[in-house]
This record gives C-alpha cells, structure tokens and sequence, in this order.
C-alpha cells in the first residue's frame, strides 16, 4: 500500500496493490482547517504572541481583525497575513478606551457578519520595580490596561459569541499563578485574568460560549528583547531567561499561537475555565535552578 497526496488538489490518495500488479486507488479527502470560517478578534495583535496567533489562526483558516495601537506595525503585520493568504484587516485601538474596544469587536461584524473568538492578548509588564517605588497611579493605570482592557473585551464580544458558540481565550502568565520578584503590580493584574476567566466560564457555559486562559512563562517577543536591552549584556540576559526553562530556551510566538489555536478550535470543544500553562517546564522543580 502506498500513500501519496496529489499536489493540485491536496488529497491523499492510497493505492492497495492486489494479485498481479493490480492496484486499486482510494480517495480521502483531506480534512477541513480546524478554523475555516471562524473569525477571530486579537488584541495586541501586531506583534509578539498577538502576531504569533493571527499567524497560525489564519494558517488553520481563520479570519482575522488585528487590534493594536501602533500603526505602522498594524498595517505591515496586516500586509504579510494577506500575502500569506490570510483575510485579515488591522483596526487601530487603544484596549484602554471602551470606545475603541466597543469599535474594534463592530468591525468583525461589519466585515464578515459574525464572531467566533477574541483573544484578549494586548498588555505590557514593566521594567522591574517593588511596591516602594510604584505609584498607585501607576498601578492603576497597568490594571487598566492588563485586566480591564480584558474584561471589556469579553464584555463586548459576549452578545456576538453567544450567537456563534464562541470561545474567549485571555492571555494572562504563568506568574499568575507562582508570583515574579519586583513585578506586584504586573502579577496582579494577570491573576486577575484568571479570575474573570473562571467566572465568565460558569457564567456563559449554559450557553455553549468557552472562555479559556493561556499562562506562558518566557517568549519570545519584541517586549523580551526589549527587557533584555536594559540590562548589561542583553544577549546573557536571554541566555538567563532560556535556562529558567528545563527545555532550555523560550517558546516562540507561533507555539503559543498553536495553544491559542486548539482552544478556540472544536477540538478542544470540552474545555472551559482552563488555565493551560505552555512553559517548557520552567514551573517544575522545587527549590531548583535550572542551568545550561
């Protein structure tokens, strides 16, 4: 038996030899991409794990509004989804402001007519600082934009989710769940996402709507590099963040795009109130250090 796939119309055909060199050809069609049809919001899409999940959304079908503040960077990511043959459209947003939020989730339905899934993703964590020397404004203002730009999102989508038995994925971070030295106020707005995450799920599962969350540890993005171009030896500054991981690097944007994937996909249609944490094992050991 021999199994090939025919390059002009992607399916596999499967050849069964019998007697004689007589072959008798099967057909199996291929199976549809696990998003086709569905349309997606994500905030903080532009860049980072954002761009890494519009990427891999439109790779399994999805069409895709990407949310972000800046432009230029909105309107390129928005170029190299299409010519990757994504149907995408980037929408200029500051997840702080409920109009532009209101707007961004109106887009989706004005284009296409439907929504299927918002990735609340957008948000920042700043440079290393203790409770001593942060602000209440300061706080305020990183609450507003971690954890309430989350909640209006799903507040927003969830009248056009319940139409389509859509899903919320919010991307909160593993220091949600085990702390971070220096970072009180960015640990506290992501175990908050947590929180709205669990509640919303019991809230909207009666009706057929999922809500998920995504708790990385170290990725890959511009905001890594960004960090590390403060500190002394920004390269050995990543080298320190790869070797808190046992697999011994961070994951790239597209992994998390795949985690983001499967959730908002039928496949993973049993699943609601989840904290899944894609952190190549940095979580595990206790009172280990994991090195090179």
């Amino acid at each position: 038996m021999i199994a090939c796939r025919c390059p002009a119309t992607s399916q596999v055909h499967t050849e069964i030899f019998c007697g004689a060199g007589r072959s008798l050809l099967k057909t199996r069609e291929r199976l549809p991409l696990k998003l086709a049809g569905k349309v997606a919001v994500i905030t903080g899409g532009s860049k980072g794990i954002g761009f890494g999940c519009a990427k891999v959304f439109g790779k399994y079908g999805a069409r895709v509004i990407i949310a972000a503040r800046g432009e230029e960077d909105g309107k390129q990511a928005e170029q190299e989804l299409v010519t990757a043959g994504t149907e995408a459209a980037f929408v200029s947003c500051d997840v702080t402001r409920e109009t532009d939020m209101k707007a961004v989730i109106g887009s989706a339905i004005d284009r296409w007519g439907q929504l299927d899934c918002i990735v609340n993703n957008a948000g920042w964590h700043p440079p290393t600082i203790s409770i001593d020397e942060i602000s209440v404004a300061d706080f305020e203002s990183l609450l507003r934009l971690n954890l309430t730009s989350t909640f209006m999102g799903c507040k927003f989508a969830i009248e056009h989710l319940r139409k389509t038995k859509g899903n919320i994925i919010n991307m909160s971070s593993e220091v949600a769940l085990i702390g971070q030295s220096s970072a009180a106020s960015y640990a506290t707005t992501k175990a908050g996402q947590l929180g709205l995450t669990r509640a919303l799920a019991i809230d909207l599962a009666p009706e057929g709507v999922r809500v998920n969350a995504v708790c990385p540890a170290g990725v890959m993005t511009p905001l890594m590099r960004e960090w590390a171009g403060t500190e002394f030896d920004p390269e050995t500054a990543l080298q320190s963040v790869d070797h808190i991981h046992p697999l011994g690097r961070m994951a790239t944007i597209e992994e998390m795009g795949e985690v983001c994937a499967f959730l908002a996909s039928d496949e993973a249609s049993f699943m609601t109130g989840q904290t899944v944490c894609p952190d190549g094992g940095a979580a595990l050991g206790y009172g280990k250090k994991w090195n090179p």
